[in-house]
């Protein structure tokens, strides 16, 4: 069993027996992006990240599948906010700027946006950057988090107002594999970084 699978399968046993869903007043822009996360828990996604040909702008994979960067996109679209758009352009003003880890020579609007290292380039070029602390009160609703999983794969969700009560530790909406969830998390792998975008607390 892979490293991921016993992590997925623990933190099922964990969530079922420690969350408490508590919420904390929080700012409306960030109220609504974590609405919005909290809102695709309740969609059915498989696990699913190869290459789709997408429209643009505003251009989604099919419903039914997505990653962890889909997540973020998703929930960001309920807010009027296109990263596939936002990405796109600001990798056209910047393409040196942003990672070349997968041969590319120009953009590609089907999936520069749904690449974890793209949206941390771009959050980091356009939102603000935050510390990375082992402090859970650090980290508020409506923040994003970025990881670094075994294997080097690299992972991001969103910090919603929603608490484990016995730890005190924010729920945090990611698709790790199992589809789109809210859990405790935070602090399960290195955090890679810590951003708010279009969100004022």
């Amino acid at each position: 069993m892979s490293k991921i699978k016993k992590y997925l399968l623990l933190t099922n046993i964990v969530t079922v027996f420690t969350l408490s869903y508590c919420q904390t007043t929080i700012g409306s822009q960030a109220q609504k992006l974590v609405d919005a996360a909290i809102e695709r828990t309740n969609q059915k996604v498989t696990y699913d990240g190869r290459y789709v040909k997408i429209p643009y702008p505003n251009g989604d994979v099919p419903n039914n599948i997505g990653v962890c960067t889909d997540v973020v996109i998703r929930s960001y679209r309920k807010l009027g906010i296109d990263l596939q758009k936002l990405v796109h352009e600001d990798m056209k003003r910047a393409f040196d700027v942003y990672p070349k880890l997968w041969g590319l020579t120009k953009t590609d609007t089907n999936i520069d946006h749904r690449r974890v290292p793209n949206l941390q380039t771009f959050f980091k070029r356009h939102g603000t950057v935050l510390p990375v602390t082992d402090n859970a009160s650090d980290y508020r609703a409506g923040d994003i988090v970025t990881w670094l999983l075994p294997g080097n794969l690299t992972h991001i969700g969103i910090i919603t107002d929603k608490k484990n009560f016995m730890r005190n530790r924010p729920l945090v909406v990611h698709n790790i594999g199992q589809g789109t969830v809210a859990e405790d998390m935070l602090f399960d792998f290195k955090i890679t970084g810590h951003y708010r975008y279009k969100i004022h607390n």
